[in-house]
């Protein structure tokens, strides 16, 4: 039996976020940076790969924008596209990484919220759920509390 190799993913980036759906990720940073996921860009597709938008806005103003994923079972993250000033994507040409190797806010969003014990969320209510409870109950080792 031949092992086929992973399609390419290309996902296409959502539209721009608004600021009237961002939902912030308590997650510490000792630049004093704060983190926001587009709730309504938060989805899962069938292969568990979890996608979204996250924004994070400096303590002087200025917000990076960018769209990212994470492929749950391979602890993998992605970046598919950044936002510009213009409200549009630029598109990465970036693959998956190990998430050992990410940003310390795309490791607790794995972890945290997304992917506790390397299974991903089942739908964007879940992670929602997740993010608005300060983590996912799984990451902290405890019982399912939102009906998995």
């Amino acid at each position: 039996m031949t092992r086929e190799a992973p399609r390419e993913d290309t996902a296409a980036p959502p539209p721009f976020p608004q600021r009237a759906k961002l939902v912030q990720v308590p997650i510490a940073e000792e630049t004093g940076f704060h983190f926001f996921v587009d709730a309504s860009s938060l989805n899962v597709d069938k292969e568990g790969i979890v996608r979204y938008v996250l924004v994070a806005q400096s303590p002087s103003g200025p917000q990076n924008v960018s769209f990212e994923g994470l492929r749950c079972a391979a602890a993998q993250h992605r970046l598919y596209a950044t936002g510009q000033s213009d409200g549009t994507w630029m598109t990465s040409r970036a693959g998956w990484q190990p998430v050992r190797n990410a940003r310390p806010w795309q490791i607790a969003l794995y972890q945290e919220y997304f992917c506790p014990q390397k299974v991903p969320i089942r739908d964007a209510g879940e992670g929602v759920r997740a993010l608005q409870a300060g983590g996912h109950p799984f990451s902290k080792g405890l019982a399912p509390l939102y009906g998995r």
